[in-house]
């Protein structure tokens, strides 16, 4: 059975300044998004589905799929923010000043009906490498849509960090090459002696960079779909009161782990991450997406049918 791609892009792109999803950074005005589309492809993933918002749609459409469903069988479902809410639910957060969807968790939930194979999720202003798709590829295409034996590329944290910002990851504690357990870190950082530190809220801690962490590179079934829904209807009574709360991926992956839901395998990747939480992060993906181009490793023309 072929892994769907599933595609977390309904990010509002705050740090960033627009709508990096569809920001043209190839040469011929491709987005990071066509490249993992294609890298996904080639590693033989039957299917793409896109998790956008309603107001983008029409960019969307006309500056990236409408390009790759001529080249992959794709379609995309909305996330917003009164998606799988009751109107009360959705009248709180309104009142409370919620302007932006309920975080990963909840974005998943919404393509619930779309995916019916064992799928890969990404971010969708992330680069993972060629290697990262086709490791998780082959394993997810031996599983059946009701196996529970789940599976994430886990990155070297000092190849996944960014000197214009903090960035999120999901710090993991891995042994004999199963997830033990996962904690979102929302703000890691280098500080001013270059030194990596995590603001968490109970104080900062540092690390050494050698930590493996998660890049919502992850591997699921349909069978997932169960718990995170549980997950979800746990975590929005009280989140409805702040403007700010999100359902993260990572902390669910975790929970799943820890509850015995489900294994949770981790490969390891030599790839190392670039992408584009902030603008001045768009020149790095354009350069590295040129030279990798110039190595053979994409064709100067991505798609056959532009």
């Amino acid at each position: 059975m072929k892994p769907t791609l599933l595609v977390l892009a309904a990010g509002m792109g705050s740090r960033y300044g627009g709508v990096k999803q569809i920001d043209a950074v190839g040469a011929h005005g491709e987005a990071l998004l066509d490249y993992s589309v294609y890298d996904a492809r080639r590693a033989g993933y039957g299917k793409v589905v896109f998790i956008i918002r309603k107001d983008i749609e029409k960019d969307f459409r006309e500056r990236l799929f409408d390009r790759i469903a001529r080249n992959m069988d794709a379609q995309y479902v909305f996330q917003g923010l009164d998606s799988l809410l009751t109107e009360d639910q959705y009248r709180t957060a309104c009142e409370n000043g919620r302007a932006k969807p309920w975080g990963t968790v909840h974005a998943l939930l919404c393509a619930r009906d779309a995916v019916k194979e064992p799928f890969t999720v990404i971010n969708a202003d992330d680069y993972y490498g060629v290697q990262s798709y086709k490791i998780l590829g082959d394993y997810l295409s031996t599983l059946t849509p009701d196996s529970t034996q789940y599976a994430m590329v886990g990155y070297t944290l000092n190849k996944t960090m960014t000197p214009a910002g903090s960035v999120s990851r999901g710090v993991c504690q891995v042994k004999d090459g199963f997830l033990q357990g996962m904690r979102e870190n929302t703000k890691i950082e280098f500080d001013p002696q270059g030194r990596v530190v995590s603001h968490l809220p109970e104080g900062d801690v540092y690390l050494t960079g050698e930590e493996p962490v998660s890049m919502n590179f992850f591997g699921f079934t349909p069978a997932a779909f169960d718990y995170f829904g549980k997950y979800f209807a746990d975590f929005i009574p009280a989140a409805v009161s702040t403007p700010k709360g999100e359902c993260l991926l990572p902390d669910a992956a975790g929970q799943i782990v820890r509850l015995g839901l489900g294994t949770m395998r981790v490969f390891g990747t030599p790839e190392r991450w670039f992408g584009m939480t902030y603008r001045e992060d768009r020149e790095v993906v354009r350069e590295n997406l040129i030279r990798k181009t110039a190595e053979g490793l994409y064709p100067e023309k991505l798609w056959e049918k532009d």
